[in-house]
């Protein structure tokens, strides 16, 4: 049985370790054929771009060893899908010069700190093609511009202003110098490759030194990928599409594929059939139901696909332990900060839209490929359209108007609406946190049902559903409430007479009363009376009041909750009432 690869990113590691590959060779031969001269794909995190740059990387570099032999990668492709592609394809196996970047370090707090990174970066490409310094091939003037990229000003000189710009733009078209270099040597064009383009962007933009982030990927791109002439071809990957007025200004020759794209759908994710293979392959084929449920359900192009990195850490999960519960694996490998952006700046639309989401409904949007960070909160659609991208949305389907698409659109899987509802949550307690409940007490001491119910649907309607119909939730929500409340010490489900009332409030001081508040949940807002009368049925037949008595206490006053949505009643418990409504 092969192992399981979590965390390998590195195409050759899959070969020299025998784990088990999910062979998507064959996208080398459609960027060939489909691809442009440089090749954008947006996908979301964690969906296999890495692996994918590492698999291209490794088909087209020219290698050497260390006796300066040519090294033949063909060994970690047999028997692999693009060995059946054709002499065209093959030809190009092992022939360019390769320059491989990831960005993803550059996520610091602040632009120095960052371009330091991704100084580094650049500069351990530099250092891979050391050799450059003793070829044969460049001449003197060559060899004096190769030294100038091996040597970096050193950081406390960094710290001059003037020397820093000097610095920042020297790098900005590093790249293509040591493209031009690596052509004059090998006397092939040089393939880029550039992944996760977007990380430096996004922490920017959170960080509040977007501008200047922006202007430094501009330079870089625009030297590597748009007027250089020892460019073969380039791919780079992200999450998010940037304009091209921001990043990829007067890029013509570049081909972008986001998840709405025609062609390359099934080389990011599992598909259909790919995935039941590999349950098959470890024995789980009992949870391919399962496994669809949690983490099927993104849309790329016309393929349908399963989160790649959820599947297999489920299969590396469940090799030993078959009856383990399914778990939101890439939920817990994403900061999830736009999700948090999104929830703590929605009005009452976002808040409305997000309820019909959750509830499993489905929305529509108009969809704008080209938005940047700075355009989250232009609008409402901009938020969509970044969930859209970055997967926490899938496609249900599409139209357009005039020259306008509108996409609906809905929660993919269980896996992400898990996601939803805990930032929700997280939100929603922080709204409860923020807000005085001074108001609610003196209600519940004056007994004034009334205002009870008031601030509570108040409240409610400032939040976002997460559990609608779920007693459990509106138990800890309400029991949240009461946290705080004056010489009280609020307890759940506690032992009381014949049963657990929901939450009771005891009192410090042996003279003040205890309160009881059994809470019921119901889907109509006519039927919420009927709820109370299940409360106070509760409250009389398992003595809640009694129990409390029996401890000794001085008093007790019981309150019935119904719930609906968003709403609630609430009315004081009596005998009496219940002996007249029966």
């Amino acid at each position: 049985m092969k192992k399981i690869g979590i965390g390998y990113e590195d195409f050759k590691d899959f070969t020299k370790e025998k784990m088990y590959y999910v062979d998507k060779t064959m996208l080398i031969r459609d960027i060939v054929e489909k691809g442009g001269k440089t090749t954008l794909f947006t996908r979301p995190r964690r969906f296999g771009k890495t692996l994918a740059l590492s698999m291209i990387r490794t088909f087209f570099e020219l290698e050497y060893d260390e006796n300066g032999e040519v090294v033949d990668n063909r060994r970690y492709f047999d028997g692999m899908k693009i060995m059946d592609a054709g002499d065209g394809i093959l030809d190009m196996m092992g022939q360019y010069p390769v320059i491989n970047m990831s960005l993803k370090s550059a996520k610091q707090p602040d632009f120095f700190n960052a371009f330091i990174k991704l100084r580094d970066d650049i500069y351990s490409e530099i250092l891979r093609h050391y050799y450059l310094k003793d070829s044969d091939k460049l001449n003197a003037a060559d060899k004096a511009i190769f030294d100038e990229l091996y040597t970096r000003t050193a950081l406390e000189k960094l710290t001059d202003a003037e020397t820093f710009r000097t610095e920042v733009g020297r790098y900005s078209t590093a790249l293509k110098t040591l493209s031009g270099l690596l052509k004059k040597h090998h006397g092939r064009n040089v393939i880029i490759l550039i992944d996760e383009y977007d990380v430096p962007l996004e922490n920017a933009w959170f960080c509040g030194f977007y501008d200047e982030m922006v202007g430094f990927i501009r330079s870089l791109f625009e030297s590597a990928l748009k007027t250089n002439d020892a460019l073969e071809r380039a791919v780079v990957t992200g999450c998010l599409r940037i304009s091209r007025e921001s990043i990829f200004t007067g890029l013509n020759n570049l081909v972008v594929n986001s998840i709405r794209g025609g062609s390359f759908g099934e080389y990011f994710g599992f598909t259909q059939d790919e995935t039941e293979a590999m349950l098959i392959e470890y024995s789980l084929e009992d949870k391919i139901e399962l496994v669809k449920k949690w983490y099927d359900g993104y849309l790329f192009g016309e393929a349908e696909v399963y989160n790649p990195w959820s599947v297999t850490y489920f299969v590396y999960d469940h090799l030993n332990a078959p009856e383990r519960f399914a778990e939101p694996y890439w939920a817990n490998t994403s900061s999830n900060s736009i999700i948090k952006e999104l929830i703590e700046n929605a009005d009452e639309d976002v808040r409305r839209e997000l309820d019909e989401l959750i509830g499993g409904g489905i929305i529509e949007k108009q969809i704008h490929e080209d938005i940047t960070y700075g355009d989250i909160h232009e609008n409402g659609d901009n938020l969509w359209n970044f969930l859209f991208f970055t997967g926490y949305m899938k496609k249900v389907s599409e139209r357009q108007e005039d020259d306008a698409i509108y996409m609906s659109m809905c929660i993919p899987n269980t896996e992400v609406k898990g996601i939803y509802k805990n930032q929700i949550s997280g939100w929603f307690d922080k709204v409860v946190k923020g807000t005085g409940r001074e108001e609610l007490y003196k209600a519940i001491f004056d007994k004034d049902t009334e205002k009870i119910a008031d601030f509570i649907s108040d409240l409610l309607a400032k939040s976002i559903s997460t559990f609608d119909s779920e007693e459990a939730f509106y138990h800890g929500y309400f029991l949240s409430l009461l946290n705080g409340v004056p010489r009280y010490s609020s307890k759940s489900n506690r032992e009381e007479g014949d049963g657990r009332p929901e939450v009771i409030l005891y009192p410090l001081r042996p003279k003040d009363p205890a309160y009881i508040f059994e809470i019921k949940v119901r889907k109509k807002y006519n039927e919420m009376e009927d709820g109370i009368r299940e409360a106070f049925d509760q409250i009389r037949d398992k003595k809640y009041e009694e129990g409390i008595l029996d401890d000794g206490y001085a008093g007790v006053i019981s309150y019935g909750i119904c719930f609906c949505k968003k709403s609630c009643i609430v009315e004081l418990y009596s005998k009496d009432l219940l002996q007249n409504n029966s």
